[in-house]
């Protein structure tokens, strides 16, 4: 009966019978296979169904797949009218959904991986955030503009942001394609020319699995990698990104930790997590990091 119904929308084609056979080849596939989907046309769809190999699949373009379920059962609605219009362009990304050993599962929106109804289920995806030294040692540091959705005004480390769901930044082998994005982010946020850092100049050293809430409405859940750059770079911020940026010593960075735990200033959490537990001993062993390499332990924080 499958195969029958498969050769009838074959035969009939694209037109208003053809609509009628897809339904039919649809309903006969669910009943054969119920994890297989057939997207009919003119079949509109709120959200996407996730896909095995970390892609949004949109029903209503006729095309059959292999699905995964994310334990999500219904996004949220939430009205983004008085949000920066740039950030919520961004939020249309599409970012990559993970378990908590870091196996992908499929991919979603950056606007449903920062909801925190949808972190509160479960919902994690994966991130870097990058440590980028001159040639003094000194640390390169952001501020978050007011602009962002997640953690406006935080003082953070140099870049922080999400690989995509694309071939590119999907490829695993020595986080390659994590590196890309890093370098892609790089540019983005802070203007580096993409030659000046490329991926096999970030240094990958371990993972970090952390949760943190902005406001009411938006938070981070992630499995953060965290990546090591040394060299002197050109910078030319994106002001919609970034308030302010500075490179620090040691000493400043300790200085500006204490004005935090006083609330002088705001630095995000996933910084204040790494800056507590690794950064120093790290930072003091810049030219022996290998020694610190974990690819196989998830930090949980």
């Amino acid at each position: 009966m499958w195969r029958a119904a498969r050769r009838l929308v074959s035969a009939v084609g694209a037109g208003g019978e053809g609509s009628a056979a897809r339904s039919l080849f649809s309903a006969v596939s669910q009943v054969r296979s119920p994890r297989r989907c057939l997207r009919p046309k003119n079949v509109s769809s709120p959200r996407p169904l996730i896909g095995l190999r970390g892609k949004a699949v949109w029903p209503g373009n006729g095309e059959r797949t292999f699905l995964r379920k994310v334990n999500i059962a219904a996004m949220p609605e939430i009205n983004t009218d008085d949000l920066d219009e740039q950030q919520v362009q961004l939020l249309a990304e599409m970012c990559i959904v993970i378990d908590e050993n870091d196996n992908r599962i499929g991919a979603d929106t950056k606007k449903n991986c920062h909801l925190n109804e949808n972190i509160e289920k479960g919902l994690l995806h994966r991130a870097f955030s990058v440590f980028l030294f001159n040639s003094e040692n000194k640390l390169l540091l952001q501020q978050r503009s007011d602009a962002k959705i997640t953690f406006p005004d935080c003082f953070t480390n140099t870049c922080c942001s999400h690989p995509l769901s694309t071939p590119l930044e999907l490829e695993e082998n020595k986080a390659i394609g994590v590196r890309r994005a890093a370098q892609r982010r790089l540019q983005a946020e802070l203007g580096i020319p993409l030659e000046q850092v490329t991926p096999e100049e970030i240094f990958y050293l371990t993972r970090i699995h952390y949760k943190a809430r902005s406001n009411g409405i938006w938070g981070e859940h992630e499995i953060d990698y965290i990546l090591f750059v040394q060299k002197n770079v050109m910078l030319n911020p994106d002001p919609n990104e970034i308030k302010s940026y500075c490179y620090v010593t040691q000493e400043e960075l300790k200085e500006l930790l204490e004005k935090a735990s006083q609330n002088e200033i705001k630095i995000t959490p996933w910084f204040k997590l790494i800056a507590e537990t690794f950064l120093f001993k790290w930072w003091d062993n810049l030219d022996h990091l290998k020694k610190f390499v974990d690819h196989t332990k998830i930090h949980r924080m």
